[in-house]
């Protein structure tokens, strides 16, 4: 296998790094928002560069390669047949959602989130003059997030939509084929369309697979879209391209209309050149990468349990983003966070940004080389075993 270098630290202060430049202090280590410190897979780099020669950059028209490298893609690798005009091009996944809350509701309806749950969906619902249903997901014994059906059912009575992150953030769950489908049959029994987050997909770890809920839907018989994107799997968020996918012509229709008066129609020439290398040639990079993250987590996992055993680690089965339970502290996670910061010199996002059932946890990216990572945790113990 290619050595493709991921124990390589790459400075990446002063290079107008959202998440390194955001910490007004010199000396705090990010370890918050979700990118990468991996440089992106060899092939996407080259792609660039050669689009770069041309010179010139103006106004994008996504080719049939884009759409073929698409498809094949998630046909190959995850058995997901998708017709190629059911594919909507945007800028970015939560652009995407907002367009989608946008094209399918009207001010008012309902839309059920699975708490705690990735922030900008509540920002999107909100923006939308929609009102948010909290589907809080269970928290057990073992630190595992289950489903709670009944809650569920009971407020599809009244929701117009559902936002499903497939796998999810933070939780850390790779939903179950079974899982999936009693989601899909209680929003069809009440009409109510998914929203299927999928962001997270490529990153999976061994035994556990990613279902695509479109696989589900369709046999299920529930309306649906997707949204997805190579950017989390290749840490390409910055080149600003994300897809939106659905059989559903009158949903298209209403969500191309959305993402017209929202502004996000046109994409730039470098976030079709990297999803076409990332799709076409980058699969090899992608399982040394999903490797040396699994490598992390259970680096991090054996680090927390030997020396900060009262903090519980969710069981993580996906994503790049631990979950820690610091109930112990008595402390809500802001304040944990900016003690972090502040004593630590170590930034982490609390788990109170993502809604109820979040209060008590912090979250950590663990995609950064091994060396970093254990800088960090030896930050994140000088503080949190004397709260």
């Amino acid at each position: 296998m290619q050595d493709y270098s991921f124990d390589q630290v790459i400075p990446r202060r002063h290079t107008n790094s959202y998440k390194w430049d955001t910490p007004q202090e010199e000396g705090v280590l990010p370890m918050w928002v979700a990118d990468m410190d991996f440089k992106t897979a060899p092939c996407i780099i080259e792609a660039l560069m050669e689009r770069v020669k041309h010179g010139i950059f103006g106004y994008t028209r996504v080719p049939t390669e884009y759409y073929d490298a698409v498809v094949n893609w998630f046909d190959r690798r995850h058995g997901w047949t998708i017709t190629p005009g059911h594919i909507i091009y945007t800028s970015g996944v939560v652009p995407a959602i907002s367009a989608i809350i946008k094209g399918l509701t009207a001010p008012g309806d309902k839309v059920i989130v699975q708490t705690p749950a990735y922030n900008c969906f509540f920002s999107s619902i909100r923006n939308n003059g929609c009102e948010l249903l909290s589907n809080e997901l269970v928290y057990n014994a073992d630190g595992r997030y289950s489903i709670d059906y009944n809650d569920l059912s009971k407020k599809a009575h009244d929701a117009r939509l559902m936002i499903l992150c497939n796998p999810h953030n933070p939780a850390g769950r790779v939903w179950t084929r079974d899982e999936l489908t009693r989601i899909a049959e209680i929003c069809r029994d009440n009409d109510v369309i998914v929203i299927s987050d999928e962001i997270h997909c490529e990153l999976t770890y061994p035994g556990f697979k990613y279902t695509p809920f479109a696989t589900i839907a369709e046999a299920v018989g529930v309306g649906y879209v997707i949204a997805n994107s190579p950017s989390k799997a290749f840490n390409t968020a910055g080149l600003q391209i994300a897809n939106i996918i659905s059989p559903h012509e009158w949903m298209r229709a209403r969500i191309d209309r959305a993402i017209n008066d929202n502004e996000v129609c046109d994409v730039n020439p470098f976030g079709v050149v990297g999803l076409i290398a990332a799709y076409n040639h980058g699969e090899g990079w992608l399982d040394a990468l999903n490797n040396y993250l699994y490598q992390n987590y259970l680096y991090a996992k054996a680090y927390f349990e030997r020396e900060l055993p009262d903090f519980i680690v969710t069981p993580l089965e996906g994503t790049y983003l631990m979950w820690i339970n610091c109930s112990i502290t008595g402390l809500k996670s802001e304040v944990i966070c900016s003690h972090l910061e502040s004593e630590g010199h170590v930034m982490l996002s609390p788990g109170e940004i993502y809604g109820h059932g979040g209060e008590d946890f912090i979250r950590l990216n663990l995609a950064c080389p091994r060396v970093v990572l254990h800088e960090g945790l030896t930050r994140i113990k000088q503080v949190l075993s004397i709260l």
